[in-house]
């Protein structure tokens, strides 16, 4: 690998979070069904220093400095590294990159957000304290669809911007 192929990975998967996130939106404007509010991503990220990282309830927990930034920051970074995991280590080859290996790999993602993210904030396992469990289950699969769908569109821009081919 070169430093081509590493800075690539890294904008198809700012550009494969970017859009989730406009997928999100749309959710919200047009159905108001609204995404994870990334704040409190920042708060459960900045309560682990101190050896808390699981709550009843985030919502409850007293505000930090600065965790909208650290919510969003994570958010891309959590983005940008699993991309740069699929790019780097398990397509290698630009030319078996399909909608399909794409998809499947965002799909495969949820497994973070519904086995480990929603627990730690006191949504419970698989968003089983939401009040409607099916319905944040299918968005959160949704969601990590459209991840697998932007890293596909961006992955094919970028073949051709990087001359990865």
């Amino acid at each position: 690998m070169n430093y081509r192929h590493f800075l690539a990975a890294v904008c198809i998967g700012f550009g494969a979070t970017l859009f989730t996130d406009l997928w999100n939106l749309f959710l919200k404007r047009s159905f108001n069904i609204r995404s994870l509010d990334f704040c409190l991503l920042g708060r459960w990220i900045l309560y682990m220093p101190h050896g808390k990282f699981i709550h009843d309830n985030i919502k409850m927990a007293q505000p930090k400095s600065y965790e909208c930034a650290i919510g969003w920051l994570a958010h891309y970074s959590i983005g940008i590294s699993l991309t740069v995991f699929f790019v780097l280590f398990v397509i290698l080859n630009w030319i078996r990159l399909t909608i399909f290996s794409a998809l499947l790999y965002g799909i495969c993602t949820v497994v973070f957000p519904l086995f480990v993210l929603q627990p730690s904030l006191g949504l419970g396992l698989a968003s089983s304290k939401t009040p409607i469990p099916a319905q944040a289950r299918f968005k959160s699969l949704m969601t990590h669809f459209f991840f697998g769908l932007g890293i596909w569109l961006f992955a094919s821009v970028a073949k051709y911007f990087f001359k990865l081919y």
